[in-house]
């Protein structure tokens, strides 16, 4: 048997012309709704450079760190185990395997893809099976059959059905526009698991640089402290042979001790900056690792701002994660007002049907449905209402997204251009402190002065000293947010953070 038949939708409640409940729950012109926003919230990763004000007897005037906030602080614990010390690159690859963020991410995606995969099965065949055993007795005088010498209920009687059938939209155009609508969705959850990954890049390199440059400090502190004993040494000889005061034996107990003290503080922020980088990396909190790799200064890859720009609005996975979440919308939106157009389904079965097994007879239908929208009490309306909400903020958020992209690429690079020249200066400080220091030495050796002279210039020693490691920190950071910002971080650490 084949059959036409054409099918009036005349209510939101009611909706005429389905084609059967294989046909899936998509077909029959409903649009898929989209969040009003686009953007993940599962967590950040930046990294802060923040200007001294005011007057500082440090070279120090950026003070640099790298804030996690949500997924991106914590991790799976898991991986091969940590041999030896934990390298630049391995601290990276464990926090691309384990942190929360690109697992959450790319559990994101496989959601994106079943949601894909369903839309789909709303443009395919749906093909299901059933058998039947019917088993009835039927009462006819119910039915209005009251004639002489007929019984008022026949029965029982039975059959056997066994049926294949097939559903399958032929024209929905809101059903092809929401496939190609979560196609977009699958892309942009692609994009925002590279994002994802380079954010992780980011916060693993970045503790590492914390832990490196924390046990930078605390080898320094303890190398100050061996000069501070020899000084206090010598004072205390001094003052046994008569020729210095009790008063310069007292200043350079005081040093000693107030190093030693230093030591203890610094070795307590080296712990907590381990515990934090274990946190991202997948490592076990109590892991008694220790990071290695000499990183000294080194100049980054030549760059224009301009071409830094070019390429972060060309390789920014975001801004492409965005702008597909915005073809998405435009999709989504044809889907909505084609709600409106009629669509064509055909439904389709085959099979045996008859009393007994051995007196079955092969019986088939077609059936054509032709589903014509007329009013769906406002439905259509408030959908593509909702659309264009959607549609309008995932134009906002790619606009805010570019001004974004080329606030961090100038900013990285004023952050650069300015720990560049700290460093440098750290550097200078470092070596005159370190002659004055020799010349102090000398004088004291020879009686011409006193330890007040030698202490003070141990001290800015120290001092210059510990500028230098702030100043190669904050240096190597903002190389790191410059290659974040071009949205290169994963593909070219080795490039801005070379390491011996």
């Amino acid at each position: 048997m084949l059959r036409l038949s054409i099918c009036l939708a005349l209510s939101a409640g009611i909706v005429f012309g389905q084609f059967g409940p294989q046909a899936g729950s998509s077909s029959g012109g409903v649009a898929v709704q989209l969040p009003i926003s686009g953007r993940n919230a599962a967590g950040s990763v930046g990294s802060v450079q923040q200007s001294v004000s005011g007057a500082t007897a440090s070279v120090n005037t950026l003070n640099g760190s790298v804030q996690t906030q949500g997924t991106f602080s914590g991790s799976v614990q898991g991986g091969p185990p940590l041999t030896g010390k934990l390298t630049l690159q391995d601290a990276v690859n464990r926090a691309l395997a384990s942190n929360l963020g690109a697992i959450g991410l790319s559990h994101a995606l496989r959601q994106a893809r079943g949601q894909d995969h369903i839309s789909r099965s709303a443009l395919r065949p749906n093909i299901s099976g059933v058998f039947r055993e019917n088993y009835f007795t039927q009462n006819l005088q119910a039915l209005g059959f009251r004639l002489p010498g007929l019984p008022a209920v026949i029965g029982p009687n039975s059959y056997y059905d066994l049926r294949a059938t097939l559903a399958m939209s032929m024209v929905d155009i809101t059903a092809l526009q929401n496939h190609r609508a979560t196609s977009e969705l699958v892309k942009a959850s692609e994009e925002a698991l590279r994002d994802a990954r380079e954010s992780v890049v980011l916060a693993a390199a970045g503790g590492w640089l914390q832990v490196f440059t924390a046990r930078a400090r605390v080898e320094s502190a303890k190398a100050q402290l061996e000069t501070a004993k020899t000084i206090y040494t010598q004072t205390l000889q001094r003052r046994q042979a008569g020729i210095a005061a009790q008063i310069e034996v007292n200043r350079a107990l005081v040093q000693q001790q107030t190093q030693q003290q230093r030591i203890a503080t610094l070795e307590n922020d080296l712990s907590r900056q381990k515990i934090n980088l274990a946190r991202i990396t997948g490592l076990s909190v109590n892991d008694k690792y220790d990071v290695t790799d000499a990183l000294t200064f080194a100049p980054p890859p030549v760059l224009d701002v301009d071409d830094a720009l070019r390429t972060a609005l060309a390789s920014r996975a975001d801004l492409k994660a965005a702008e597909a979440q915005l073809r998405a919308a435009v999709r989504i939106r044809t889907a909505t007002r084609a709600e409106r157009l009629p669509s064509l389904g055909v439904q389709a079965d085959i099979g045996a049907i008859g009393p007994r097994f051995s007196q079955t007879e092969h019986t088939y239908t077609v059936t054509g449905s032709l589903r014509i929208p007329i009013w769906q009490g406002g439905k259509a309306s408030a959908d593509l209402e909702m659309a264009d909400a959607a549609l309008d903020q995932r134009k906002a958020e790619a606009a805010d997204l570019r001004g974004r992209i080329e606030s961090d690429v100038r900013n990285g690079f004023l952050d650069l251009q300015a720990a560049t020249s700290q460093l440098e200066l750290a550097r200078n400080n470092q070596e005159l402190a370190q002659e004055t220091l020799r010349l102090a030495k000398e004088k004291f050796d020879l009686g011409v002065t006193d330890s007040v002279e030698v202490t003070q210039a141990a001290e800015a020693v120290a001092n210059a000293e510990l500028d230098r490691i702030t100043s190669l920190f904050i240096h190597n950071l903002a190389k790191l947010s410059v290659a974040r910002a071009m949205g290169q971080a994963e593909q070219r650490l080795s490039e801005f953070l070379p390491v011996n």
